[in-house]
Order: C-alpha cells, then sequence, then structure tokens
C-alpha cells in the first residue's frame, strides 16, 4: 500500500472462542515418548485476557497435527498434545511447566503466551535441556545467546516498534503518545518505542500505563487527551486493548492508532467492531483469512479437514510454530532424543511453509522470522498490508 492509501486508512473514522473445551491433555500416566506417540506440552491463558486468542493457537496446533497423524505420525509415532491453563499469570505457567517436565508428561514445549510466563519457564526449559518452540513473545530481553534449546519464530518488538514508529514520522504526525500494558511485556515495548522516538530525535508526548485488567481505560484515555497526543503507539494485547480502544474513539475518533502485532487480536474484533477500522498494526505474520499464500491455504485446509471450530487469526501463529516443530522432528529420524531434536531444529537454515520461508542463522538465539509488515484494518476487519 502506498503511503497516501496508509495515511486514508489510519486516520479515517474509526465472540471470542470457549477456551474451557480445548483445554484438554494427554493421560498423566503417559509418556512424553513412547514408541508409539511423542506428547508435546503448552501452558497458555486459556481464562482472562488471552482466553480467545489461546483457543485459536491451540486450533492452529491441533489442525497441524491431525494433518500429520492422517498420514501415519511422524517416523510412526502419532503426534499429541498437552495445554494447560494458567491464566497469563507467570506463577501459574512455571508451576504448569514444572508438573509436565516433573512428571514425564511432555517430550517438548510449544507456544507458550506472554512475557512474563515465558520469562518464568525459560531457565528451566534450558536448564533440563528440553526443546521449546515458538514462544509467543517478542520481548528481546528474553533473547539471549545462551539459549540452546529455545526456538523463537516471531521476531523482536524491537523490529516491530522501529518499523512502526518511523511509520508515524513519515507520517507528519507530531506528539506521539505511548499506551502500554502495566506488566513486563508493556515496559518491554514502551522501552522499545522510546529508544526508537530519540533515535529518530523525538520525544513521547507521554507514556500512560494501562492496568491488566483494563479498569482505567477511561482514565487514560483522557490522559492522552490531555497530552494534545497527535497518535498512539499501543503496547497493549487482549481484551485489555479493546477496553483502551473503545475508550480512545469514544474521546477522539479520529486519532490514529498504531499497535504491535498482539495488541489487536482477531479474537477481540468482534467486541471492537466498527471501532477498529482506521487502527494500523504490525503483521508479522501473513492474513490468517486470506487465500493468497500457501501458508494460510494450507492452515485453513488443515483447520477444516480436522472438523476444528471457525478458522481463527490467532492460530496460524501456531499452525505455523507446528511445522517448525514437525520438521525438527522428522530431521531427528526414529531414535529421536532432545538433544537429537534441538540439533534438527537448529540445522533449518530454510524452510518454505507455504510463501512464508523460516530458517535459523546457527547461532543463538534461534529466530526464526524477519518478516514485519504493517497493515490497516479496514471496515470488515480484516488487517491489510
Amino acid at each position: 500500500m502506498d503511503r497516501r492509501q496508509f495515511v486514508s486508512r489510519l486516520t479515517g473514522a474509526a465472540a471470542a472462542l470457549g477456551a474451557a473445551s480445548w483445554a484438554t491433555s494427554s493421560r498423566a500416566a503417559d509418556e512424553g515418548l513412547s514408541a508409539n506417540h511423542i506428547t508435546i506440552g503448552s501452558s497458555m491463558g486459556l481464562t482472562g485476557i488471552l482466553a480467545g486468542t489461546s483457543a485459536e493457537h491451540v486450533i492452529g496446533i491441533k489442525a497441524a497435527f491431525a494433518t500429520v497423524n492422517r498420514s501415519g505420525g511422524i517416523h510412526g509415532r502419532e503426534l499429541r498434545l498437552q495445554t494447560l491453563d494458567d491464566g497469563y499469570v507467570p506463577a501459574r505457567t512455571a508451576a504448569n511447566v514444572k508438573q509436565m517436565l516433573d512428571g514425564g508428561q511432555v517430550f517438548a514445549l510449544m507456544s507458550i503466551t506472554g512475557t512474563a510466563n515465558n520469562a518464568a519457564v525459560l531457565p528451566m526449559v534450558e536448564q533440563q535441556g528440553v526443546p521449546f518452540v515458538g514462544p509467543i513473545t517478542g520481548a528481546s530481553s528474553l533473547r539471549t545467546a545462551n539459549q540452546r534449546f529455545t526456538f523463537y519464530v516471531r521476531p523482536s518488538y524491537q523490529d516491530e516498534v522501529q518499523r512502526v514508529v518511523p511509520q508515524l514520522v513519515n507520517m507528519g504526525l507530531q506528539g506521539i503518545a505511548i499506551v502500554y500494558l502495566d506488566n513486563p511485556f508493556g515496559k518491554e515495548v514502551l522501552e522499545a518505542a522510546q529508544r526508537t522516538l530519540v533515535s529518530n530525535k523525538l520525544q513521547a508526548a507521554g507514556a500512560f500505563p494501562l492496568a491488566l485488567d483494563g479498569s482505567n481505560a477511561a482514565q487514560v484515555a483522557q490522559q492522552v487527551l490531555d497530552a494534545k497526543a497527535g497518535a498512539v503507539l499501543m503496547g497493549t494485547t487482549g481484551s485489555v486493548t479493546t477496553k483502551a480502544v473503545l475508550a480512545l474513539r469514544a474521546k477522539a475518533a479520529a486519532l490514529p492508532l498504531l499497535g504491535v502485532s498482539v495488541a489487536v487480536l482477531p479474537s477481540e474484533l468482534p467486541k471492537l467492531g466498527a471501532a477498529a477500522q482506521g487502527i494500523g498494526q504490525a503483521l508479522v505474520f501473513p492474513d490468517p483469512f486470506s487465500a493468497k499464500t500457501g501458508a494460510t491455504r494450507s492452515y485453513q485446509a488443515a483447520v477444516r479437514a480436522a472438523k476444528l471450530d471457525d478458522i481463527g487469526g490467532g492460530g496460524l501463529e501456531s499452525w505455523i510454530n507446528a511445522q517448525l516443530l514437525i520438521e525438527g522432528l522428522r530431521r531427528a529420524g526414529r531414535d529421536v532424543t532432545r538433544d537429537k531434536l534441538r540439533s534438527a531444529l537448529a540445522s533449518i537454515r530454510q524452510m518454505d511453509v507455504g510463501d512464508f520461508t523460516l530458517g535459523f542463522q546457527g547461532s543463538a538465539p534461534f529466530v526464526a522470522s524477519n518478516s514485519i509488515r504493517i497493515g490497516v484494518f479496514s471496515g470488515d476487519g480484516r488487517l491489510r498490508a
């Protein structure tokens, strides 16, 4: 999209999936690896502010596993998923992962959601040597050179902000305010935004923390208005973003809003309705509802073939994470061990999942994708680049 189209969309006028049914687990007595199956574990906020998108992530993984299992599994082993609910509470995430690992219930991990949640488990993962694919976080602070078993897929929030802020600057917008979730994720986005503004010789019009339950959304909206902000960068996510957007639209309907890739989640679009129109957002995966890329066509077909719920936007990310894990398991061979899986994953240099390429550079931190675009939500709720 050209600059005129972007500005026009951005400044224009501006039901979650039931999570409980997807909180399925393998039997506790099962081993993570047997002659007949491999169990992969995850901890997600199946309740709380990320309930809708977490349910979509589970669907994406189950669809990917079902496709493989219909063809005989990986080297004759069925892929299984064990998912535990953490309510987006880091202590519960750590307890869930400890339970799965100490009980020998899972062979590897994938798609754990949340910055603080992943921070709570990464030391455990690395210490025990458990391959972990696709943490759902872009926090740069978590990505270190000594991580041998952690394989990120999405780019960092720092990289996203470095694309979003210059877009605002190039549009000639002045007085950029930052609204951020008052937790480690939001603070990481805040720091990245402040650094990027400084590098562009700018200063934020204000930085306003949003409570985890969104209870101060109206107050934050008023603070943004009082600061005479010309645009708002949102370091928020889940249902809290919805509360913030609705409060901002009520006070300043035409105020340009841009967010990082997890700000406005597809599961929240029914609640936002027309208020979503014109919001700009970083895009780090293909449009899950489009048929333009091979990845999205395969994802949509997998969900339908597995007779799962409606196709959700969040599910594509974990479907892609699953493709990476599946390839690693194939390369690791029938006599797979955690060390062999780690080596197999690290050996993936270029993997096309359908017009979307993944690959690692050979040294930690391992990050499979650097794809970042900027899109704007249209009237039909689609995020279009």
